[in-house]
């Protein structure tokens, strides 16, 4: 047994292993030039929800046939627990705060497509070197990372100035809001305070004119007309914003062109679906790169009524085995246009599922299974352990399971080496170049550490010491729950990076997760002999890291986050935006 032990810990065996277990021989890497890339980013899909990470009721039969037939990652970390800055480091290869991405207030995501903060134009995406060396590159889907900057028309942000030729999608994100008969999602809270102050200031205006009237205050009709104008002025200002969210954020687009405003819902899943089979179809004769970012299985949930009551998970499980159900149609156009030997499919979500999203006892966000935690949580596994599968039938070796540290970032130096291009040498790459571990060339991830951001704020580290396996990680910040030991933030709705909902720890917390995946015993110097050691290990690579950090203009700050009506996308002229070109075809 110690024999084996030593041979599996041995990088140069571990090929001859992997070779000997395949039925077939993989495909020499260098007979091949430029395979096509269809990568499959789910959107707060918890690891707990898919059939081949441990979930046996909702069904997922061909993401399960993606890791049977592929390599299955059960270690993949999302850089950031929320949209926009996860999807921003899966896009450039880099730790949001190096690109601006990363939020020092509570609004950590893009709010408004009229908002001006995005993905900086300085930015250069994987999908930029690839249109580079020659590829076709199309995002259909949710994008959420940005659209202008100064004027309506300047797509500063827009995914065709970041390296895609074609776009068919959301600019925004899906929100309650876009479904008329939902519970508006966006800003709920402080559009509440908003609502109740519009409320007690017109009670103040009304009850100041009642009394003039019947002589019971002295107060000059000049001053009750500036305080009506302050009154509606004060309304005005909030609700044309917060009262057209659908209009404003609901929209879709081909290119540069607004096709829905706002978009029908009821249709949204078979056009998305329909584009990304259309853009196989147009580019099989070369080269081509597809990033199908679902809008599933983020709410309102949009569900087709095929696969409504289907699943034993209510609403929450119908919209993912839908979901499964279209990764089963592309994988199938890749099948039917004899591509599937030359595509590397790539499925991962961009975060964990969202515990907290409910409406009464509807439970409408995802599952993160045996860990803590879930989606706006920067430390905790739930927020950032997600699932992660490869499939390249010949050149990966099928049935694979990999329990190292990888990354989401990492898919940009894999694609970029793959399409025979280089990284950007002018700046800090954090993503690792996977192939080699997927092909079993090597034993081990690249990453040694790993950094756990919450907005800007550091919450965790993660370290890998390869050579005894452990998986260290150390929490300097955690997020408090409410109620407490509940698991989530359901009193906010969102767990904060910051402030008083959270908790600073000296020393820190210390989890080993090859032994608690779940971070249920944090370890002390009392029960850990080595606590003082990985700490002071953990430190020192924290020192290091922020050597490498350089200030960035801050694309999520409040003046770049708020609705600019002379930003907003508009289908027609200001305000009168509305079309529906879909419907019209």
């Amino acid at each position: 047994s110690s024999f084996l032990l030593l041979c599996f810990r041995s990088p140069l065996v571990t090929p001859l292993i992997f070779g000997l277990l395949l039925q077939a021989p993989l495909t020499q890497l260098s007979t091949i030039t430029q395979p096509n890339f269809v990568l499959l980013l789910a959107d707060d899909l918890g690891i707990g929800d898919v059939g081949c990470y441990g979930n046996d009721t909702i069904r997922t039969p061909n993401i399960d046939r993606l890791a049977k037939e592929g390599v299955k990652l059960t270690q993949h970390i999302a850089a950031a627990p929320l949209c926009t800055p996860s999807r921003a480091a899966f896009l450039t290869g880099r730790y949001p705060l190096r690109s601006g991405m990363a939020a020092i207030n509570d609004y950590r995501v893009i709010f408004w497509n009229a908002g001006s903060g995005g993905l900086p134009p300085n930015e250069t995406t994987f999908a930029k070197i690839l249109q580079q060396q020659g590829y076709s590159t199309g995002l259909i889907g949710k994008w959420h990372q940005g659209v202008n900057c100064e004027s309506r028309n300047d797509h500063c942000h827009h995914p065709l100035k970041h390296g895609f030729d074609y776009f068919y999608g959301m600019p925004f994100t899906l929100i309650s809001d876009c479904q008329p008969t939902e519970t508006p999602e966006m800003d709920r809270a402080f559009r509440r305070k908003l609502w109740l102050s519009t409320q007690m200031i017109g009670l103040i205006t009304l009850t100041a004119v009642l009394g003039r009237l019947t002589g019971l205050i002295s107060v000059r009709w000049k001053a009750l007309t500036c305080l009506a104008g302050f009154s509606l002025l004060f309304f005005v200002s909030w609700f044309s914003s917060y009262g057209f969210v659908r209009y404003w954020n609901c929209i879709m687009m081909r290119n540069h062109g607004i096709t829905e405003q706002p978009m029908v819902t009821d249709r949204t899943t078979s056009l998305v679906l329909r584009e990304s089979i259309s853009f196989i179809e147009r580019n099989k004769h070369k080269p081509f790169l597809l990033f199908l970012s679902f809008l599933h299985s983020h709410t309102p949930l949009l569900t087709t009524e095929k696969f409504l009551g289907r699943s034993r998970h209510g609403l929450y499980g119908d919209n993912v085995e839908e979901m499964d159900w279209m990764v089963g149609q592309v994988l199938d156009a890749i099948d039917k246009e004899g591509l599937k030997d030359t595509t590397l499919v790539y499925f991962a979500s961009d975060h964990g599922g969202w515990l907290e999203r409910q409406e009464g006892k509807r439970q409408l966000g995802g599952w993160n299974g045996i860990y803590k935690g879930g989606k706006a949580m920067g430390g905790w596994e739930g927020g950032i352990r997600v699932p992660g599968i490869f499939r390249w039938p010949g050149v990966l070796p099928a049935g694979t399971v990999i329990d190292e540290p990888t990354s989401l970032m990492d898919i940009y130096p894999t694609l970029v080496h793959l399409a025979g291009g280089t990284v950007p040498q002018d700046r800090v790459i954090d993503g690792r170049d996977l192939l080699p571990l997927l092909r079993g060339m090597v034993a081990h991830s690249e990453h040694e550490f790993l950094f756990h951001y919450c907005g800007v704020h550091l919450h965790a580290v993660r370290w890998h010491q390869k050579d005894t396996g452990a998986v260290w990680k150390a929490h300097y910040v955690t997020p408090n729950f409410s109620p407490p030991r509940a698991g989530a933030c359901y009193d906010r709705g969102f767990c904060p990076c910051s402030g008083e909902g959270v908790t600073h720890h000296e020393p820190p917390l210390l989890f080993e997760l090859s032994q608690d995946p779940s971070e249920a015993k944090p370890l002390s110097a009392d029960t850990q002999p080595l606590f003082g050691t990985v700490i002071r290990k953990i430190g020192r690579a924290i020192e290091e890291h922020r050597r490498t950090l350089t200030p960035v203009p801050e694309q999520l700050s409040v003046s770049n986050v708020v609705w600019k009506p002379w930003l907003q996308p508009c289908c027609g002229t200001f305000p009168f935006c509305w079309c529906d070109k879909e419907g019209d075809n």
